[in-house]
């Protein structure tokens, strides 16, 4: 399976998050913010990176921007409670390398679709 980094400022997102991949057999990685997330990013190099849009410090699309800038240009998913802060980043072409989204709250099911996806 896949090494997974979720960046997510909500502790019971990314714990949700991370114990559904693990029960899919993925390896888990997670990142309390946009800077933590990036500075595990290059510590683990991970498969795939889920990260959420609005975060302190760095938010999710200065994390998008820097990833797909590196050389490992990982695929990506994004995730926002907020159903405008995706239609916003869509419309404004801000998620240039992103391979899938999610819109809080989401199924396992839901989740297993767009991480399939992205990994294919």
């Amino acid at each position: 399976m896949a090494i997974i980094l979720v960046i997510d400022d909500e502790e019971q997102i990314r714990l949700f998050i991370a114990r559904l991949l693990k029960r899919d057999g993925h390896e888990v990685f997670i990142a309390r913010d946009g800077m933590e997330g990036v500075q595990a990013f290059y510590e683990v190099k991970p498969d795939l990176v889920i990260t959420d849009i609005v975060m302190p410090n760095k938010d999710g699309l200065e994390v998008i921007a820097e990833l797909s800038a590196s050389n490992l240009k990982p695929p990506i998913i994004v995730m926002s409670g907020g159903r405008r802060v995706l239609a916003a980043c869509i419309d404004t072409g801000e998620l240039v390398g992103v391979k899938g989204m999610l819109q809080k709250p989401f199924t396992h099911q839901q989740l297993q679709e767009v991480v399939q996806l992205a990994l294919s």
